[in-house]
């Protein structure tokens, strides 16, 4: 199925007038596909990301994922479809300290209180595929910061999202650890499409499109 975004923009209120941040940003992706956004900081991209991962809603323009159009989902339904169908990879972590790596990587499933013998094993499974076999149960102190992110790429797989949204994924990583996680996130891709805010103009043009956003439209 087809994702699909269609002239997003973004106003918010000032004492002088409506302040325009986006002002119709539109992109494809079908599965397996990429998109990098890159542009200078205060743009507008990490509001981009916000309405794509729902956490805000435009001002104006739709989303669409498949026959599922996101801008029209009620408030009730919107936590669930977030949970089921986008994940979140930021520049920090935001591991939970009091718990393991595995632990972690499950969080999105003990949320729902279901976590059965497969999930498990998915969690697990997604350690071992970013390399942290014999680190599941040492806790994000114990861990170094190119660790910490590969946790946090697994838990935002672990519910094998239709999308992924990453925000400067690498920019808190030395230069070998960032080349190393970029390679993760573009091998653990899959179906998923990924969506991709960076400053590496090497991390961008790996990715199946590229983009920038400047005065607040998003040009290829």
């Amino acid at each position: 199925m087809t994702y699909t975004v269609s002239d997003i923009t973004k106003e918010f209120p000032t004492r002088s007038g409506p302040l325009s941040v986006l002002r119709g940003c539109s992109f494809r992706l079908e599965p397996s596909q990429s998109l990098s956004i890159s542009g200078p900081s205060g743009s507008g991209k990490s509001t981009l990301l916000g309405i794509l991962g729902t956490l805000e809603p435009p001002t104006s323009g739709s989303m669409r994922l498949g026959d599922t159009d996101i801008t029209a989902l009620k408030e009730v339904e919107l936590p669930g479809f977030r949970r089921r169908q986008i994940g979140f990879v930021f520049q920090e972590h935001h591991l939970l300290p009091q718990c393991s790596a595995l632990e972690n990587v499950l969080v999105p499933f003990l949320a729902e209180g279901r976590l059965t013998s497969e999930r498990k094993d998915r969690g697990v499974s997604l350690l071992e595929r970013v390399g942290l076999k014999d680190r599941l149960e040492h806790r994000p102190s114990e861990l170094s910061g190119g660790e910490r992110q590969r946790v946090a790429i697994a838990r935002a797989l672990v519910y094998e999202p239709a999308v992924l949204l990453a925000d400067e994924p690498t920019g808190n990583l030395d230069r070998s650890t960032a080349a190393q996680i970029a390679d993760l996130l573009l091998e653990l891709v899959g179906g998923t499409r990924l969506v991709l805010v960076t400053h590496d103009p090497n991390l961008a043009a790996r990715t199946t499109f590229q983009s920038r956003l400047d005065d607040g439209k998003l040009l290829s």
